[in-house]
């Protein structure tokens, strides 16, 4: 085995492997991703808990509290405290927090969920913007090459708000619906706004799409596919859903006129 073992970080560990082929067995040492339980509370009151890569863990609290419908604003957050047993602590200007009836996602091993209010009734005006094809490029090509850890490990989404011509947020996690989390919680704990273009490497499937509508994002992208409950929110809510998103080609699924193309 070679000793050439790569750099473990905080969100990675180094473990050794052994490549079998037809022909032969070569040991080497790779990077594994650390996904790690947290369970979250709301005004001391657990409400949950998931699966999480530990990082941007104040952001994921937030945006999971989001997902479940207690929290909507970012006047309502006052305090968010992670605790190093595993808790994520938020302090909010709430009055409900009894368990929410919640329907379970696509997300794998059942780990998605979403209050059916969240479901329900109608939407709110979305935070009107456009963006450029020179922009969609910056944005999907920084996206991509944020951080290693994707090329390391293959092991974690990605997700991004693109914001003001820049790259605002970005956040990575081992689950799709985790990442965009973290991107909800960012925009209520002031690191963003909803009038921007958010990129995900997961698929569009309904919760995804809600959780982008409801938070009054305009323009969802990914790098692959929607499902057909995730096309109805967007066009309930008339965002722009945008799939298999390349640096030089979108497939608009609903409401292609706030891409700007060159040519216009």
């Amino acid at each position: 085995m070679s000793d050439m073992r790569p750099t473990p970080s905080a969100h990675t560990m180094s473990h050794s492997t052994t490549i079998v082929t037809p022909d032969s067995r070569v040991e080497q040492y790779e990077q594994v991703a650390i996904e790690t339980p947290y369970s979250i509370a709301l005004n001391d009151e657990t409400i949950g808990s998931s699966m999480v890569l530990p990082i941007g863990l104040e952001e994921f609290g937030v945006g999971f509290l989001f997902g479940q419908g207690y929290i909507s604003s970012p006047e309502e957050v006052k305090e968010v405290i992670v605790c190093p047993e595993g808790r994520i602590a938020v302090y909010a200007d709430v009055e409900r927090t009894e368990p929410k009836e919640v329907i379970i996602t696509s997300g794998c091993g059942g780990t998605g969920k979403i209050s059916r209010e969240m479901l329900e009734g109608a939407f709110d005006p979305l935070q009107e913007t456009t963006i450029t094809f020179p922009e969609v490029r910056q944005f999907i090509r920084q996206s991509l090459h944020y951080s290693t850890l994707g090329n390391d490990t293959h092991c974690v989404h990605g997700c991004g708000l693109w914001q003001d011509n820049c790259l605002k947020v970005y956040y990575e996690d081992v689950g799709r619906h985790n990442a965009v989390d973290k991107v909800m919680g960012a925009i209520l704990l002031g690191k963003a706004t909803p009038r921007a273009a958010i990129y995900t490497t997961g698929r569009l499937t309904s919760d995804m799409v809600l959780k982008c509508a409801r938070m009054g994002i305009p323009i969802i992208m990914s790098r692959t596919s929607p499902s057909s409950l995730g096309l109805a929110i967007a066009r309930r809510s008339g965002a722009t859903l945008a799939a298999y998103a390349r640096p030089d080609r979108l497939n608009v699924f609903n409401a292609p006129e706030r891409i700007i193309s060159e040519a216009e």
